[in-house]
């Protein structure tokens, strides 16, 4: 069998994959050994009804943050007793709320000023971005929570403490140094297994660190015996309320050690009181989760037995990159590595986990060619230095550097230990990158020719297709995206013939 019709025949039966899943695995007949397959000859560009992350997460579902909302002596600046909904206020009605809600849980809840004042201020002028938070949370992320909460018998009303740590941003970076969902410091999240290297973070990583995060609250209630305090102690340090039981005079109640708390983890308990009163009663005061576009249930991991990139992934299903930087979201580099002696899984809507499955050798062969193909293949996983070293020359700039390494300038800063975006010709800065070679500003070629864009302000190269070029090729060696080769030339899909002017815009 000659490489057109093994693709024409892979291409053919693609088509009608969806069918019967189950019944292929069992009868597709593989392409012969030496065969090229390409990635854009397996690309499976299936109209289906699955839906896409919408533009809350493209514009930043999470540029919100929860205030740091302290003290009762606040109370009454923010609210008002007519609030949205129809709903006046009443406090004998939230006392007996309160209570009920407290019969319900191991963890305290009871009346206090400053608890009420969160939860109207919350009311008056966080109800949309609760309401945000709360579908997420249900469609995607509690499922996970309740689980592994469930598991190890701890309350399940802890799954409300990633709203008040991160605001549900798996990618949250405190200016401590916490990160992800629950927030964990480096060493911290060391001690409890979290693995951090130069291609993840398991911070990151919803499930990783969900499970770490119970192991850590679970050795926290074991010294300290009481939810309230396990929370105040997960945000501050058992440290600090051992301190504040020493100087209050050994009380153990964390409305009576309140006052010799850090002053942030003074408001951190009714901030979770507050949140977690308000999802309880959510009907009853009119918060309407919002449509979020995912559901945890309907995801499912597969391990990679390579490398593979979320590009490659996206040209080779049609899943925008976004999603699946939020579906795996501990891949630093958007690379899911592999290594000999650790299996690293990939998260994908259940029926591409399906489509991976069933076709993972013919992927496996198209991702391999294409790494090899490279002018220096991907290095394996626990072979890849962990940075490279740039000598700063006349002319170089913050963001320029960073668009050559395909990277962002807080990232370089924050690598760096810049306070700001001045450089010295001859100074040294790591750049932690998956592509170790610099992407050059504008093309030697004899293929192109550059000239300034009056309507961009940028310059304009065009380049001849040769026979061997891709679009993949192309972004690489411009330091572009595919997408925007695309969008600039009005191509619909990958395919581009020998001989074709491709206009290219550069900084």
């Amino acid at each position: 069998m000659n490489g057109r019709n093994g693709i024409g025949w892979i291409l053919g039966i693609l088509w009608w994959l969806p069918l019967n899943l189950a019944a292929q695995e069992d009868t597709t007949a593989l392409p012969e050994a030496d065969t090229i397959i390409r990635i854009e000859d397996i690309s499976l560009h299936i109209n289906d009804s699955l839906t896409r992350i919408d533009s809350l997460w493209y514009a930043g579902f999470y540029n919100d943050t929860l205030d740091h909302y302290i003290w009762e002596k606040d109370a009454g600046y923010y609210v008002s007793d007519s609030l949205p909904g129809g709903v006046v206020w009443n406090t004998d009605t939230l006392k007996a709320q309160i209570e009920r809600l407290n019969a319900t849980s191991p963890i305290e809840i009871v009346y206090h000023p400053a608890l009420e004042s969160t939860i109207r201020f919350f009311l008056t002028k966080r109800r949309k971005y609760l309401e945000r938070l709360f579908g997420q949370a249900e469609r995607y992320y509690f499922p996970l929570f309740e689980q592994q909460l469930a598991a190890e018998d701890i309350p399940l009303e802890i799954k409300y403490l990633p709203i008040i740590e991160s605001a549900l941003n798996p990618k949250a970076e405190s200016r401590m140094g916490a990160r992800g969902l629950w927030q964990f410091m480096y060493f911290t999240g060391k001690r409890y297994g979290l693995e951090i290297t130069s291609y993840l973070d398991e911070r990151f990583s919803p499930e990783r660190s969900t499970r770490a995060a119970v192991r850590h609250l679970n050795d926290l209630y074991d010294l300290f015996h009481d939810w309230n305090l396990v929370l105040a102690a997960y945000n501050s340090g058992p440290g600090n309320v051992t301190k504040a039981i020493r100087q209050s005079g050994g009380y153990r109640n964390y409305w009576n050690l309140r006052p010799y708390l850090p002053r942030e983890t003074a408001g951190y308990i009714p901030q979770f009181q507050a949140v977690w009163f308000l999802h309880a009663y959510k009907d009853y005061y009119g918060i309407r989760p919002a449509r979020f576009p995912y559901d945890f249930v309907k995801t499912d991991t597969v391990q990679v037995a390579q490398n593979i990139s979320f590009d490659q992934l996206h040209r080779i299903f049609g899943i925008p990159e976004k999603e699946l930087e939020f579906l795996n979201p501990e891949y630093k580099l958007n690379v899911v590595p592999y290594s000999a002696d650790k299996h690293y899984s990939l998260r994908l809507p259940y029926y591409y986990a399906n489509l991976y499955k069933a076709y993972e050798p013919l992927i496996n062969d198209a991702v391999r060619y294409e790494w090899s193909q490279r002018e220096k293949p991907l290095p394996k996983f626990y072979k890849l230095p962990n940075y490279v070293v740039y000598t700063v020359r006349s002319g170089d700039c913050l963001g320029c550097i960073a668009r050559r390494y395909r990277t962002t300038v807080s990232k370089i800063k924050r690598w760096n230990h810049l306070r700001s975006t001045r450089l010295r010709i001859g100074q040294k800065l790591k750049i932690y990158t998956r592509y170790p070679h610099a992407y050059a500003s504008s093309s030697k070629g004899k293929s192109s020719k550059t000239g300034k864009s009056h309507k961009t302000g940028k310059k304009v190269i065009y380049h001849t297709v040769r026979p061997g070029d891709s679009l993949w090729n192309l972004s690489r060696k411009y330091g572009v995206s595919v997408r925007d080769l695309q969008r600039w030339n009005g191509l619909k899909n990958h395919k581009i013939k020998p001989g074709t002017k491709l206009k290219i815009y550069k900084s």
